[in-house]
């Protein structure tokens, strides 16, 4: 039997005054989002720049950025201590979705994660608050020529960047991080919208 969009509007509009289906139908939402949201997490934590700057001043340059010259950590400038990954993980903790009903009873739910330009305005780099440091992952960060490993002086408490240049021919590789994981989730969030119209 085929039914018509208006056949069909009217049965989800029945089924939707059903307090089973509605709670049945939450809690499918809820479970695949939550996978979906668990997924995303793990993504960024096993990210090779997440992990590396985890491991702060005593990493290695396991993401390849620096050419082995240093790690993200001092690198970058953070100071020692600091957890520069956390308000990604916080911002990511808190996607969500909502449900709204309409008053012809059809049910919508809309699922939000954070953009990866709301990561890139929690993210200022230590020296430069006008831009961001996971940017720069993915669009290259300026200085390793400049580099040197010096503990007096240094935030991290393991270089510096020299006023005169040290080394020729070394550049920071730019590599994929906080773009394309909100890009994959964001077409994981389509597909799982397509699944309840």
């Amino acid at each position: 039997m085929n039914l018509n969009p208006q056949d069909l509007n009217a049965i989800l509009r029945q089924l939707n005054k059903q307090p089973e289906y509605i709670s049945y139908a939450d809690k499918a939402i809820s479970d695949q989002f939550d996978k979906l949201k668990t997924e995303m997490l793990a993504d960024f934590d096993n990210h090779p720049i997440t992990v590396e700057i985890e491991g702060g001043i005593d990493a290695s340059n396991s993401s390849r950025t620096l050419n082995g010259i240093t790690n993200l950590y001092s690198f970058i400038g953070f100071e020692n201590g600091d957890r520069p990954t956390e308000v990604i993980r916080q911002m990511l903790k808190q996607s969500a979705f909502r449900k709204i009903v309409q008053n012809n009873s059809i049910i919508t739910y809309i699922f939000e994660i954070p953009t990866a330009k709301q990561i890139f305005l929690a993210t200022p780099l230590p020296w430069e608050t006008g831009r961001s440091w996971a940017k720069g992952i993915e669009e290259g960060i300026s200085g390793l020529g400049y580099y040197v490993k010096q503990v007096k002086n240094s935030r991290s408490g393991l270089g510096v960047q020299s006023e005169n240049k040290v080394r020729d021919g070394v550049r920071f590789k730019n590599t994929p991080y906080i773009s394309n994981l909100i890009n994959k989730y964001n077409k994981k969030i389509q597909e799982l919208e397509k699944s309840i119209l």
